[in-house]
């Protein structure tokens, strides 16, 4: 599949409703003819033979036209949204893919900001704006009725018209820049108050709070500084715009009468022709009022492709047979993007199906970093890790999601109920299901207590959870299902002795019904009930062996000590 192809798909269902946008646009326009023309009739010819039929007629003949002028009008803006609606259908679910993939390449990204780029897109296709802009071709007709009307007004009108686009380019010039640095900044300020404010507690109870707020002041007002900027200039364009606009009407009335005077033209030709003139440089101005929303559709499009470009619709890949279970490491060496050294060194070890496996070592090991590459949310420099014997990144995502099980370090549920969250927000899954993997997970009697059982609200990130539960409840979910090979990181960090009991219950469980499990630790409990352990030192492996010689008191005596000891942790 071509690179950026979601993007191009979503902008070719926009343009296929917009096509039928543009004639809808045609006729819109032409009936904007009635005001003027309506006018032209009553001046010259009802006021001159004052008959009331022909004011009637005209009347009832222009009030149907306005009907018409009404229902396409609103047709077209309908059309409009409901082709940014199918825009959205189309971007919506690859654009989030993509953010998530950019956000597991690398964290630190502004990613999420691509979600807000694409509402900001979609909102300028199907605005006011966009309107102002189809209007805008059809201001050539308006002026060359104004020179039909006379030469003189054709003249006043289109120095007019070029006099406001002059404008609008001037606009462009001269806040490009601005909004530039402005959307940079926000996008900045934003994400340092997301970080920040995850770790509220933190902030508060260590009295830090003055000196974030003032580094975060000092983001946003560089964002804010370049928006006043921006502003100051779009609203000395808008002044002289105005000016412009209002003066141009004075002369052309002027003008307008000097001609009637000379019986040029009638009067009713000096009404009508203001009013197309209006009509003509309606657009162009409008155009010049929406023009920074215009570029900021423009920036958020240019960031879209971007990320299109930069990461290609995922390839199609063949479900697989259900994995049994074994792992193979194969010098794996990972780094993170603009670092050279790596955290991985030529990692490689094997694991059999229904095995455990102790992931021990001091922190700063690479521990952490090993286990995002097991469960396929990192990419290898070099090497790979194959689930029987194919390597993750040739398996189809939801295949390989439903085969693993994860308990990360840092645990985070998602707004919805227990039950939701250990489900996976499957929605087939059944309650059945759902009680079985607490129950495995020692969980049950924690959850049956809480204050509405399976039906409590965990709320964002599981806010409404303690530590010890959200763990428990994490754990289940990572065993909802009994995936073929469930990975486990520092799964007793918040738990108390009867959860560290549960834990080691659901490790025996996992082991005794043929499960893989890879479990990252460094208290002798867990490591007892291991079949291999894997001892990492500064991102290499000091030793795979099995758990049972690691453990024995004779030889080295020293080596249990100083590994059960080892502090885990990224």
């Amino acid at each position: 599949m071509k690179s950026g192809s979601s993007l191009t798909q979503a902008y070719a269902k926009y343009r296929s409703i917009l096509a039928a946008t543009v004639v809808f646009s045609f006729f819109v326009n032409l009936l904007m003819f009635v005001g003027p023309m309506y006018m032209l009739q009553v001046y010259d010819r009802v006021l001159a033979s004052r008959n009331e039929t022909t004011l009637v007629m005209i009347s009832i003949i222009a009030l149907a036209l306005l009907v018409s002028y009404g229902l396409l009008e609103f047709t077209r803006s309908r059309m409009l949204v409901r082709a940014g609606l199918q825009f959205d259908q189309v971007l919506a679910s690859p654009l989030f893919s993509r953010v998530v993939r950019m956000q597991l390449a690398n964290p630190a990204s502004s990613g999420r900001n691509a979600l807000s780029d694409a509402d900001r897109v979609r909102d300028f296709i199907t605005g006011q704006g966009v309107l102002s802009f189809f209007d805008a071709p059809w201001t050539p007709l308006f002026l060359v009725l104004c020179f039909a009307f006379h030469p003189w007004l054709g003249v006043v009108s289109t120095v007019g018209a070029v006099i406001i686009f002059a404008l609008a380019l001037l606009n462009e010039f001269m806040t490009r820049q601005s909004l530039q640095d402005a959307n940079q900044a926000g996008a900045a300020a934003s994400n340092f108050a997301g970080a920040t404010l995850q770790n509220a507690e933190v902030i508060r109870a260590m009295g830090m709070v003055d000196q974030l707020l003032n580094r975060w002041l000092g983001k946003r007002d560089e964002m804010l500084a370049a928006q006043a900027r921006a502003s100051d200039r779009a609203g000395i364009v808008l002044a002289c715009s105005k000016f412009v606009r209002m003066t141009l009407q004075v002369a052309i009335l002027g003008v307008g009468a000097y001609l009637a005077m000379k019986q040029q033209i009638s009067p009713g030709i000096m009404i009508a022709a203001s009013i197309v003139m209006g009509r003509a440089l309606a657009p162009v101005e409008q155009a010049v009022g929406q023009w920074k929303q215009f570029v900021a559709a423009r920036q958020a499009n240019g960031r879209l492709k971007k990320l299109f470009e930069s990461l290609p619709d995922e390839t199609d890949r063949t479900e697989l047979p259900s994995p049994k279970g074994r792992v193979s490491v194969a010098g794996l060496t990972s780094a993170l993007p603009g670092v050279k050294e790596p955290i991985l060194k030529g990692v490689s070890f094997d694991i059999d199906p229904g095995e455990v496996l102790a992931l021990v070592g001091p922190s700063g090991s690479g521990k952490s970093t090993l286990i995002r590459h097991l469960v396929g949310v990192a990419r290898a420099s070099v090497g790979k890790v194959s689930l029987d014997g194919t390597d993750l990144q040739h398996w189809d995502p939801k295949q390989l999601g439903h085969s693993l099980g994860y308990l990360s370090q840092d645990i985070r549920l998602f707004g919805g109920t227990v039950a939701e969250n250990i489900a996976r927000f499957q929605e087939d899954a059944e309650d059945r299901e759902i009680v079985a993997a607490a129950k495995l997970a020692g969980a049950h009697d924690m959850i049956s207590g809480l204050s509405n059982g399976y039906q409590t609200e965990v709320g964002d990130g599981g806010s409404q959870l303690s530590g010890g539960q959200r763990q428990r409840v994490g754990l289940a979910r990572a065993i909802f299902r009994l995936p073929a090979v469930v990975v486990l990181d520092e799964p007793n960090s918040n738990l108390d002795s009867e959860g560290e009991a549960a834990l080691a219950a659901c490790l025996e469980q996992l082991k005794a019904m043929g499960r893989t499990v890879i479990v990252a630790t460094h208290k002798a409990n867990l490591l007892s009930l291991s079949d291999k352990t894997l001892i990492l030192n500064a991102g290499s492996v000091q030793r795979f062996v099995p758990t049972k010689e690691l453990l024995q008191p004779q030889p080295p005596k020293a080596a249990h000590p100083q590994t059960v000891s080892a502090v885990t942790s990224r």
